[in-house]
């Protein structure tokens, strides 16, 4: 019998995140911040790998949030340090160094910088210099969309210091969000939808967002467990996590290329209806299964939105929500191929012990599970998959509840 004790990650309350950033801006740096803003990080509930594909997704903003302390500076100097690497960076914003560019910016830097970067090239500029501390209580590599969380809070803060005049209504926080995307894609090379943006400038309390990845229209989607005795339990399995390691982006160039083949512009235009045909109109099984999976992905969040709005929330509602939950895991782990035996532990332990449902969470290949578990019996989902991991002698996993939080903000 293997004794484990599960470990929690608690989310920061803004004073604590305020707190320490701004006394790191003061230790570290010898300022004080003009302000500090805070941006959360997500758990997407279903809809994965279909946003770079026109797709639904359905994510929460989760309570764990990054915070930045700005201050602006008299020059075009980006200065740069965090509570997890020390050493303060200096970029200079007339040179900018994408990653497709000489010289790039590498690591959690490239996030920030490639923010005022895609800002400015939208024509929201120039924008001063900055002093720039951050640190997050989203787990750094989990899935969780810890950068997309660093990006949203530094444009929040950007638009508030420069006075752009963007973070106050939807159409605004759309401009925010493609060059949070931007960013990422571009300045810091990792090839990824634009999904979790959204989710960190655009999710509301209480709600799950769901973002049509297409036309980025989105609905607030009422996900109160609560009533129910539920919760969504995160798994952060620890199993290493990258966006920018060639694997995504060899998924996303599957589906360009079945796209192609099929003769539409994104997977979202075949219809379910249509998804034998298409199948049999493509060339290899590798392609084939990459189809499937979106195209049945895409449909199992339609039909999750609509049993949360559609009636009552009660128990049966999330077992059937469950069971799209579980359906999901088993598309990314056979068609898609993006799990990893971390995550597909971590699902068969919650689903044997009673879990509603469980899946995989964020782009895979390590990273996040999420399991649709009593409130009451948290603690036992928590040992059990502890102690699952323990004897397959995987590294021990951290745990996070999910409750549906805010947006982007100042703090």
């Amino acid at each position: 019998m293997v004794t484990v004790t599960a470990e929690y990650r608690d989310a920061w309350s803004a004073e604590f995140g305020i707190d320490r950033v701004g006394s790191l801006m003061r230790e570290i740096l010898g300022e004080e911040p003009d302000g500090v803003w805070s941006a959360p990080g997500r758990a997407n509930l279903i809809g994965e790998h279909t946003d770079y594909n026109g797709g639904l997704a359905l994510p929460i903003a989760l309570p764990h949030r990054a915070f930045a302390a700005l201050r602006v500076r008299p020059d075009r100097t980006l200065r740069l340090t965090s509570g997890q690497e020390r050493d303060v960076i200096e970029i200079d914003l007339d040179r900018p160094r994408p990653a497709d560019g000489p010289d790039p910016v590498h690591g959690w830097t490239a996030y920030v910088a490639g923010v005022l970067w895609a800002l400015e090239s939208r024509g929201y500029g120039p924008l001063p210099g900055l002093d720039v501390v951050v640190d997050s209580a989203v787990p750094l590599g989990s899935g969780l969309s810890s950068s997309a969380a660093l990006e949203c809070c530094v444009a929040i803060g950007v638009d508030e210091v420069a006075r752009l005049g963007l973070g106050g209504d939807e159409d605004g926080r759309i401009i925010l969000q493609g060059a949070a995307i931007e960013a990422e894609n571009r300045y810091a090379g990792a090839n990824t939808g634009g999904m979790d943006q959204a989710a960190s400038l655009r999710a509301r309390a209480g709600h799950a967002l769901l973002l049509d990845c297409r036309t980025q229209a989105v609905r607030q989607i009422p996900f109160d467990l609560a009533p129910s005795g539920l919760e969504v339990l995160v798994i952060n399995t620890r199993a290493k996590h990258s966006n920018n390691d060639g694997q995504y982006a060899q998924r996303r160039a599957d589906c360009e290329e079945a796209a192609r083949i099929l003769g539409v512009d994104l997977l979202v235009e075949v219809a379910p209806r249509d998804l034998d045909s298409a199948l049999g109109r493509l060339p290899d099984d590798r392609l084939r299964r990459r189809v499937r999976h979106v195209v049945t992905e895409i449909d199992r969040t339609r039909r999750t939105a609509a049993l949360l709005e559609g009636q009552e929330l009660t128990r049966e509602t999330f077992e059937q929500v469950g069971d799209l939950f579980s359906a999901s895991h088993d598309s990314l782990r056979d068609d898609y191929e993006v799990t990893c035996p971390e995550l597909d532990v971590a699902v068969d332990t919650a689903r044997a012990r009673g879990a509603l449902g469980a899946r995989m969470t964020g782009g895979g290949f390590g990273g996040s599970a999420i399991a649709l578990v009593d409130s009451d019996r948290v603690q036992d989902f928590a040992d059990a998959i502890e102690a699952s991991f323990a004897e397959h002698g995987f590294r021990s996993p951290e745990f996070l509840v999910a409750l549906a939080s805010g947006p982007a903000a100042r703090a």
